[in-house]
C-alpha cells in the first residue's frame, strides 16, 4: 500500500515535511568578487603578514567611526586584551562587565590578573544595566567594559556618567556594533577605547580579525607597541625598501597582528559595508512584520536615538505559551532545516566562574531569563526574503504545535 502522508502542518521531527529542503545555516560570510580580488592582489604581492593593507584597514575604520586611531588586529579578543593591559590593568584590579556575554571579554581580565565583577543586565536591551554598575563599583574599580549586545549599543553614556568621575576607563565590548549608534553618535566614539570583531559572522569580516579605535594618543601608541612583541613603531616595515632592519624592544608585547591577506579582505568588505547593512535592515523589517501577530515570540527590541547594527536577530520564547523548552524549540527548528544559536551562556553559570568569583544560579536573574527563552534566528546579508518567510514559517509551525 501507498504511504501515508502526514497531514499538512506535521512538525518535521514527526514525520512531516520540512519547511525547507536545504539547511539555512544562523550566518554565513557575504564575501564577493572585491574581497576575492584584494586578497589575490595581497598575496601576489608577496606581504603576507601584517603591512599596508593592515595600517589601511585600521585607519579606515578609525575615519568610519570619527576617531584619530585604529589599528586592526587578529581577533576582538586581542584587542580587548591590549587595551586592558595598556591601561596598566592588573593584579588587584577589578573591571566590571556584563554577565550576559561571549566569555572573550572575561577572560582577557583574567589574563591580565584583575578580577572580573559581573553585573546583571537590563532586560529589553541586553546591556549591562548602568544602575547594577554603580553597585558594583569600589575603590579597586579600574575599568567598566559595556557590551553591546546583538548589536545594540548599551547605556553608553550613563556608563561613562558613572565612570569618569571616579577615574575609571571604560573598553567597550563593540564585537557585534561596528555601524551602530547613539544619538547620531557612532559606536567607535563614545567610550575611552571600543573594539569591534571580524570573526566569521560578524556584519564585517575578515575571518579571523578585529579592530581597536581610541582617541586618546597616548593609549593609542601604547597599544599599537604591545601589539607585535612590543617592537618599537612601524617596525613591520623592517621588509619594505624603506625600512631598516634594526627594531627595539622597549616592552614585553604579545603578537595579535593581521595578516595583510586578511585585511584585504576587510578592505573588500568596508566598500560594501553599507550595502550589507541595508540589507541585514531590510531581513529584519521583514522578520518584525511577519512576526507582529506571533505572541508566543518577543521581536528584539530598539531604543528610541539608537541605530541599532542588527548583528543577531535573537527572539525570547514567551515560554509560558508554550508546552516546550528552548532546547526543543530550537531541535525542532532544525528538523525543519532552519539553524538557529543561543546567545549567550551567562557567564557566571559557567563552572570555571562558578569556582573562581563563587557565583550561582539565581546571583543575575534577568540575565538568567533572557537565556532561557533565547534563541537566535539566521540572519545575514546574503539571504533572500524567501529565506526569512522559510523561517518564520517554521517558526509559526513550532509555535502552533507547543501552543498552550
Amino acid at each position: 500500500p501507498a504511504p501515508v502522508s502526514a497531514p499538512p502542518g506535521t512538525l518535521a521531527s514527526r514525520g512531516g515535511v520540512p519547511v525547507r529542503a536545504a539547511f539555512l545555516p544562523f550566518s554565513r560570510p557575504c564575501i564577493g568578487p572585491r574581497e576575492k580580488q584584494l586578497a589575490i592582489e595581497a598575496l601576489e604581492s608577496g606581504w603576507i603578514t601584517t603591512g599596508p593593507k593592515a595600517e589601511e584597514l585600521g585607519r579606515r575604520i578609525a575615519a568610519r567611526v570619527g576617531v584619530r586611531h585604529g589599528l586592526a588586529l587578529n581577533s576582538a579578543t586581542g584587542g580587548l586584551h591590549l587595551a586592558l593591559a595598556a591601561l596598566g590593568v592588573g593584579a588587584g584590579d577589578e573591571v566590571v562587565t556584563s554577565t550576559y556575554t561571549f566569555v572573550a571579554c572575561v577572560n582577557v581580565i583574567e589574563h591580565v590578573g584583575a578580577r572580573p565583577v559581573l553585573v546583571d543586565v537590563e532586560p529589553d536591551t541586553l546591556c549591562l544595566d548602568p544602575r547594577a554598575v554603580e553597585r558594583a563599583l569600589t575603590p579597586r574599580t579600574r575599568v567598566v567594559m559595556p557590551v553591546d549586545y546583538g548589536g545594540h549599543p548599551a547605556e553608553l553614556e550613563a556608563v561613562a556618567a558613572l565612570a569618569r568621575p571616579r577615574h575609571v576607563r571604560t573598553v567597550e565590548d563593540a564585537a557585534h556594533a561596528l555601524g551602530a549608534a547613539v544619538g547620531g553618535r557612532p559606536v567607535g566614539s563614545l567610550s575611552d577605547v571600543t573594539v569591534f570583531s571580524f570573526y566569521a559572522t560578524k556584519n564585517l569580516t575578515t575571518g579571523e580579525g578585529g579592530c581597536v579605535v581610541t582617541d586618546d594618543d597616548a593609549l593609542a601608541d601604547r597599544i599599537d607597541l604591545l601589539s607585535l612583541h612590543g617592537m618599537d613603531r612601524d617596525a613591520w616595515k623592517r621588509y619594505s625598501d624603506t625600512g631598516s632592519w634594526y627594531y627595539e624592544i622597549t616592552s614585553p608585547g604579545f603578537k595579535y597582528n593581521l595578516s595583510d591577506v586578511l585585511a584585504a579582505v576587510g578592505l573588500g568588505q568596508l566598500e560594501r559595508f553599507d550595502e550589507m547593512q541595508q540589507r541585514r535592515r531590510e531581513h529584519v523589517a521583514r522578520y518584525d512584520a511577519l512576526l507582529a501577530d506571533v505572541p508566543e515570540v518577543r521581536r528584539p527590541q530598539v531604543r528610541p536615538g539608537v541605530v541599532h547594527a542588527r548583528h543577531l536577530y535573537p527572539v525570547a520564547l514567551d515560554l509560558e505559551r508554550l508546552g516546550c523548552d528552548r532546547a526543543r524549540f530550537i531541535a525542532e527548528l532544525r528538523a525543519e532545516n532552519i539553524g538557529a544559536s543561543v546567545h549567550f551562556i551567562p557567564i557566571h553559570l559557567h563552572p570555571y566562574f562558578q569556582r573562581q568569583l563563587g557565583t550561582k544560579p539565581g546571583d543575575f536573574p534577568a540575565a538568567e531569563d533572557a537565556y532561557r527563552r533565547a534563541v537566535t534566528l539566521p540572519l545575514f546579508p546574503d539571504m533572500t526574503a524567501s529565506d526569512v518567510e522559510d523561517v518564520v514559517a517554521a517558526v509559526r509551525k513550532v509555535v502552533a504545535a507547543y501552543r498552550r
